[in-house]
């Protein structure tokens, strides 16, 4: 792996620790420093940081604060 790359997976924990538990991506890093981007989006879907789960997850945030106010009215 490039220099480059490991400065980067070291510099995210959550890139850090998905390569530390899906280990068959060192592989990949090593064979093509570029797949790096295909790591992320991975780990995102993954951990369920990209944008569609965080807006869901505001969603059902609201949805529970509005069933609680319905039952204290």
């Amino acid at each position: 792996m490039d220099i480059k790359t490991q400065i980067y997976v070291r510099s995210n924990p959550n890139i850090y620790r998905y390569l530390r538990e899906y280990s068959y991506w060192y592989k990949f890093l090593n064979r093509d420093p570029n797949s790096i981007k295909e790591l992320e989006r991975e780990m995102k879907s993954r951990y369920k940081l990209t944008t569609e789960d965080r807006l869901e997850k505001i969603n059902n945030s609201i949805s529970i604060i509005h069933s609680f106010m319905d039952v204290l009215k």
